[in-house]
Formats: C-alpha cells, structure tokens, sequence
C-alpha cells in the first residue's frame, strides 16, 4: 500500500543520528510463498475497521539500504518493521497528530511478489503542512483500492492526538472516509507496550561510551510493569503505567519540544527542527553557560559536581552582552543610543553588531538543547522517585535518535538517582501514538510472541 514507494529519511551515519550498526537482517532461510487472501476475508476486514489481527511473529526491524529520494514535506523513517506472517489485508492506516508534527503509520505489502508478509511504514509531517499529510493518504487510498478491488470509503483512518479533533472534518470529507478517534494516552501506552515486549532491538540505553546498549526482552511480560513514560512532544507528559491500558499521568511541563523549537526560531536562522539539532551538534555551549569551572575555578567536589557542570544556563549572556554595550557606548562618546537604525542587528535595538558575534546560532542551540533535556531529565527523575518506578522510558519527536538529547537526558537520570536508574530509549519513540492506534482494535496479545505457542 506504499504510493510509488518513495522513501525519505534522516542519514544514519554523522549526523549524531542512530548508529548504523547492530541492525537484524532478514534470516535466508525464511521460506517465501505467494500471499493469496480471500474476498471473505477482505470483506471481514472491511466491515470491522480497525479490528484486523495483524500477526507480529517474527517482526523485526528493516533499515533500507538503497539510496531513496528525499522530500521537503514529510520524511520517510528507514528503520521499517518486518511483518513477514502478516498476510491479512490491512484496511486501515493510523495517524498522530500532535502540535508539531503529525506522525503517520500503514501496512504496505512486499514489493517481491514472491514475498509473504509486508511491513509497518513511518512517516512524519509538520502539523502547518496537514495537507501534504492527508494528500499521502490519500495516494495510500489508491492504492488500497488497486491491490484490493475495494472502494475508496472502505479504507479506514485511525487518527489520535489533538489534531485528531482539530483535523477530523478535513480529513473526513477530502478522503470521504470513516475516521476513529481514539485517546491519545491510551494509545501512547499500546505502543510502548508493543515495542518493548515486540520487537527486537527496539529499546536501548545511552552512554558517551555505549551509544546504543539494546535491551532483551523482558521474560515475561507482565515484568515490564510498573514504568514511566515521559512522552516529549510540544510539551511533556509524564505517566504511570501499572498494567496493559492501566496508566496514570502523574505530572509534566510545558517546557518541551515546542519551548525548543520556539526559541530557537527566534534566536537562529533554522529553518525546521533538524536544522536546529545540526546546529547545536557544532555549538561549544560554555559560551552561552555559565558553568562550575567559571564560579569556582574547578571541579566543585564537595557535592559532586564537575567543572563543566552548567551552574546557569545562558548565565553568560547578560555580563558579556553589558560589557559590549558598555565597549561600544565608550567608543562612541556614550551616544550609543543615538546610533542609526542599519547599524544594528536586525530585530534587535539593543546590541550592536561586533557583540553579537560572541553568541553563534550554533552555541545557542546548544545551551538551550541542554537547558530543556536537563530540565525534563530532573522532572521525569523526581516523579519516578515518588512513584517508586525503576524504569524510564523516554518516547516522542523531541528526541528523534538525537545522540546529545539522549547523552543529556541519560546523565540527568544517573546523576540525580546517584546510578539508581537508567533511562531507556525507543528506536521509533516519535510513533509510539501511531502504532497504539493502529493497533488498539484488534483482539489483545493477538498473533504476539509466544501467543501460537501450544501448552
């Protein structure tokens, strides 16, 4: 169901992205029949939106090799999930929309005809380009139709998010299809759920040291709880999992994705959130920072914190933009204030254009990428003490494979547990919304690792 199989995604090597190593290849001795299903069961599936059993016995995660086309208005996520029992026809696809972006999950068969299975495809648009989001599903309505001999109305859209509400009549009358709205919390916690008890080489923790340390599957299921999830998106939520579709949100901060992508906006010339994270992978933030070593001179041991422990976050920025304000006054015969317009750097009536080289887009970038994980690292620790939860599970684009967002994030935790506890990671963490939607009719633990087993 993929509309000309257009791909595109972010490079996985030097971009401080997901390393390219330990990825699960298709074993060869997978034999390969050709899939036939019956009208019965397209029918079945057709009546029932949502409600298909989608088989994840042997799911593992793809990384496309190929050299695809990239696109300005959505992005194409290379780590797809193999699905290679899954021969029902799928006659829904599942959509996220959050304030930032809207994340979009569907089933698109092999393009091998001799291929058994397909796979779970992930996309990610910018929320302001909505229309682009609904014109690609559009094309996956086409091609539903194609490959099925089905209407156009019969393809079912499982949306969540606030845009679930905010978008619904947009997207029901340009498709003219059935939209479901299901809860937003719930389906973040169905997803998790999935990937962690799943699929292989999903969940990581991260250290300067071991970047990617994959986590096996837990023995039993039902050992995953109690957690939290701190879901970063726009904003933060944090949440209490106690058992499957049991969860509380416990807490959270405003200060999140959006906080990031606001400011910087402002403060740099970057265009989207990718440019953002570039920027701060090439910024020395201690130009920005006001950190221990400043204060003390050394390492402040005592209570245990390092010389480059930030102290104050952007606490540099005032001494050192009064002190060009103060050069430039005395070189001018104190009528600073006087000096014309086009003298000034744009947008700014305060600082002249010599001193506004000491703050570089890249070095803000950094500081305030700091400033928000650090914040939402020491959040998300005090409310698993409270709670007496041992696992962390950091989900949402905010993080989207960032080695520096994890680094930070993995230290906040570790410092302030003193070691305690770990942060866990998610190789798809933007989508956790999505793939809850996308799964959350269908019959629980349907078709899940160890449910064909006989006793």
């Amino acid at each position: 169901m993929s509309p000309h199989s257009t791909r595109a995604g972010p490079e996985t090597g030097g971009t401080g992205r997901y390393p390219a190593e330990g990825h699960l290849k298709e074993p060869e001795s997978r034999p390969r029949r050709p899939t036939a299903v019956s009208q019965s069961d397209i029918h079945e599936t057709i009546l029932h939106p949502g409600t298909v059993r989608i088989n994840v016995q042997g799911a593992f995660i793809v990384d496309d090799e190929l050299v695809t086309p990239q696109s300005d208005d959505y992005e194409h996520d290379p780590r797809d999930i193999r699905l290679p029992n899954h021969t029902a026809v799928v006659s829904h696809i599942a959509v996220d929309i959050g304030g930032s972006l809207a994340k979009l999950v569907y089933f698109s068969r092999e393009s091998n005809a001799i291929s058994i299975g397909g796979r779970l495809n992930f996309l990610k648009f910018e929320t302001d380009k909505i229309d682009t989001c609904i014109e690609f599903m559009r094309k996956l309505q086409a091609d539903h139709q194609q490959l099925n001999g089905s209407k156009p109305e019969e393809l079912c859209v499982m949306a969540t998010g606030g845009g679930a509400f905010k978008y619904y009549d947009r997207i029901r009358e340009a498709l003219g299809v059935e939209v479901i709205r299901e809860d937003e919390m719930e389906c973040l916690i169905i997803g998790l759920d999935f990937f962690i008890t799943e699929i292989p080489m999903e969940v990581f923790t991260y250290s300067e040291a071991e970047p990617m340390s994959f986590i096996p599957f837990p023995p039993q299921p039902p050992s995953i709880y109690p957690y939290l999830l701190v879901n970063i998106g726009s904003g933060v939520s944090m949440i209490k999992v106690s058992g499957p579709r049991r969860y509380e949100r416990i807490g959270g901060t405003s200060l999140g994705g959006g906080t990031l992508w606001g400011l910087l906006s402002l403060l740099t010339g970057a265009r989207n959130f990718d440019d953002m994270l570039k920027l701060a992978e090439k910024g020395d933030n201690s130009t920005v920072d006001l950190l221990v070593g400043d204060i003390y001179g050394t390492d402040y041991n005592k209570i245990g914190l390092k010389s480059t422990h930030i102290a104050s976050s952007f606490g540099k920025v005032y001494k050192l933009k009064r002190a060009a304000e103060q050069e430039a006054e005395d070189g001018c015969n104190s009528d600073y204030k006087h000096h014309a317009a086009e003298e000034h750097i744009e947008g700014s009536s305060e600082i002249p254009h010599e001193s506004a080289k000491q703050f570089r887009p890249e070095d803000i970038s950094r500081s305030l990428l700091y400033a928000v994980s650090n914040n939402i690292g020491q959040i998300a620790y005090l409310h698993a003490e409270k709670h007496n939860l041992a696992h962390i599970y950091f989900g949402g684009s905010f993080i989207g494979g960032h080695s520096q967002t994890m680094n930070t994030l993995s230290y906040a935790i570790r410092f302030w547990s003193k070691g305690t506890k770990q942060a866990y990671f998610l190789r798809h963490e933007g989508y956790l919304g999505a793939v809850g939607a996308f799964l959350k009719r269908q019959p629980r633990n349907w078709g899940r690792r160890n449910s064909f087993d006989t006793t």
